[in-house]
């Protein structure tokens, strides 16, 4: 099975070493390099090619991981970015998704969370620590309180099968693959399948868009 080539984009020196360590240890992953700031990341990114970036918000300077994700997503299509920072606040998340990330994790997640993360964002997934999904379903509903009940006539919601809906709204929930499959006492390669499905049938590239027609948004 091909590792997953990993890069690292963060200021603190010392987490840099431990997130590479961490990497370098677990089998199936291999960090091809890490960067300190912007524009390291813009220069050498590219050229290394990773399959899975982890970003930070702060690097110390005017512009943010934010905008270093938003410069090279278009051009390192095939790359998936996520965001590994302190920040739970909402622009943030928000801003980040908006800019082409497609994960959102804390820097308290463990490490095996966080090697489960960077695997299920490698497979087409969307992983989101566990605040983060609960503060972005929060922005849903305290924007539209009534939405929870239109996503139950939403058409769109409505051409999903039962399962479909039972996995999308835990994956609302921030459930991740693995959690998903031990509560509904399924694999994961079949929970996979499903939100493949989901996301084919509302036309949506990742969970958060996902929980956006779920919302009724």
């Amino acid at each position: 099975m091909k590792e997953i080539s990993v890069c690292i984009v963060d200021d603190n020196e010392a987490l840099r070493s431990a997130l590479e360590e961490i990497i370098n240890m677990s089998q199936g992953f291999i960090c091809l390099g890490s960067m300190a700031n912007i524009e390291d990341a813009i220069q050498r990114l590219p050229k290394l090619n990773p399959d899975v970036v982890l970003m930070d918000i702060d690097l110390g300077g005017e512009e943010t991981g934010i905008d270093c994700v938003g410069e090279l997503k278009p051009i390192m299509t095939s790359t998936n970015f996520m965001m590994c920072t302190v920040y739970e606040e909402e622009d943030k998340i928000f801003e980040a998704l908006k800019a082409g990330a497609s994960g959102y994790i804390l820097k308290k997640t463990a490490p095996a969370k966080l090697l489960e993360s960077i695997r299920e964002l490698n497979e087409g997934g969307s992983p989101m620590s566990s605040q983060i999904a609960r503060k972005v379903v929060a922005a849903f509903q305290k924007k539209e309180p009534q939405q929870a009940i239109a996503a139950t006539n939403n058409p769109e919601i409505n051409i999903l099968s039962h399962r479909e809906k039972e996995i999308l709204e835990l994956l609302s929930k921030g459930l991740m693959y693995k959690e998903i499959a031990a509560k509904l006492n399924i694999s994961q390669e079949t929970i996979r399948k499903h939100a493949y499905h989901i996301y084919e049938k509302l036309h949506v590239g990742n969970r958060v868009e996902a929980i956006n027609k779920f919302w009724g948004r």
